[in-house]
Formats: structure tokens, sequence, C-alpha cells
């Protein structure tokens, strides 16, 4: 006959001074501290989020008209493509263009480039990009934070990420054929900081930027003439 064990178990519950207490409401204030910031960070990660289904402009109906966009019917059309004078053309479908956008995280571009046509090195600051070649071949790269450049070459139907903020390039190496580029970006308003107009075109004293640039005033102003006369 089996006999019955019993449980003799004993459970000591220590008090706790107050040093102790102190020590572990500080630890329970830094972790909701910690949890708040990476909280905040997240939610500013990206567009601010809205609390309707979409936006609409005071003064503005929403009907069908309101969520179409038709400024690429030219450019899917054939009209109007780069030249030799203008060699690279960028269609933009951002919230400036379609205020449909406004509070979706998304937009995009049409990019032409003719033969030998370059979209020089700029960056987008508050969003990434992804690029579709839809037409012809290009040359793309990217540099990152330690500097170090990524380059590819893309074919029609490549498609190619460059990461957000940093500095980028594509470039249509063909001398007879054009090329095009469809990007799509997760912001409604990823923002274009053009390098050459930023550093040579903005206004920068020429004396601050041939000290950086290690080299003398006429040098400056000879980069600074041509950045002013830039089509894009």
């Amino acid at each position: 006959k089996a006999t019955p064990t019993t449980n003799h178990s004993i459970h000591i519950t220590l008090p706790l001074d107050n040093t102790t207490l102190e020590m572990v409401a500080m630890n329970a204030l830094l972790v909701l501290t910690l949890l708040l910031a990476v909280t905040c960070y997240c939610a500013m990660a990206g567009d601010p989020d809205i609390t309707t289904d979409f936006v609409v402009p005071d003064g503005t109906m929403a009907s069908g008209n309101f969520f179409t966009f038709t400024g690429l019917r030219s450019v899917v059309r054939g009209g109007a493509p780069p030249t030799a004078a203008t060699p690279f053309k960028v269609t933009k479908v951002s919230q400036v263009e379609f205020p449909a956008l406004d509070g979706q995280s998304v937009s995009m571009a049409v990019l032409q480039y003719a033969p030998g046509g370059i979209n020089p090195l700029h960056t987008h600051p508050r969003s990434a990009e992804l690029l579709l070649v839809a037409e012809g071949w290009l040359d793309v790269g990217f540099v990152d934070t330690a500097n170090k450049l990524f380059v590819q070459t893309l074919q029609t139907g490549d498609t190619f990420v460059f990461p957000k903020g940093l500095p980028h390039f594509q470039l249509n190496r063909d001398p007879k054929y054009p090329a095009v580029a469809v990007s799509a970006f997760g912001s409604a308003n990823a923002g274009t900081v053009a390098l050459p107009k930023a550093l040579f075109g903005s206004g920068v004293d020429v004396g601050v930027l041939a000290k950086s640039f290690k080299t003398d005033g006429d040098t400056i102003q000879k980069l600074v003439a041509a950045a002013t006369t830039m089509g894009y």
C-alpha cells in the first residue's frame, strides 16, 4: 500500500529595505524610459500616421478625381523625352503633385535618361528608393556612411534599392539609346538633395568650399558656375 507523501517545502520571504526598493523602482523607471524612447523613435521613423482613412485638403471634394493622378500620361505616351540639352528628366508623383498621397507613406517617380544622361549624386532624406529599370541599361551606385562605394550595372527588368539618406546616382552609359526607370519611395515626400547644387549652387562661401576641398577659389568658381546652370 502506497504511503502518501507530504510536501514540507518552506518559503521564506525576506523583507526589502528602503535601498533595495529604491533600486527596483529606478530599474523599472529606466526600462519604462527606454521602451518609451524606442516607441517614439519607431513612430517618427516614417511619415506621421493619420487617424482617418485619408486626408482631404480644406475646400477639396473627395471623389474619384481626387485619388487620380494624370501627370504621367504624356510620359507613358512618349512625349517630351530628355534631350542633349537636358539629358535627364524626372516626373515626380509625390504629395506636392498628388495631394491624395498625404498620410499614405508612398510616392513614385519616372526617370528618363538621354543617351549618356546622368542623375547626379543626390540623397533622399526621408525614404529609401526602390528603382526598376523599365527600358535600357543603367549604371547605379551609392556610398554608405563608411565611405564604401556599391555599384551595379542594371538591365531592363532589374531592381535596385538605394538605402535611405545615402548619396547615390544613375548613369545611362549607352551613347545611342535612352533609358527609363521607375522609382518607388516609402514616403509621400521623400525629398531630394542634389549634391552638386547643394554644395556649389546654394551660396556657400567660396572660401569655405575651397578650404573644405583643399583647392583654390578659381576652381570652386568654375564648379559654382557649372552648378548654377544645371537643369536638374
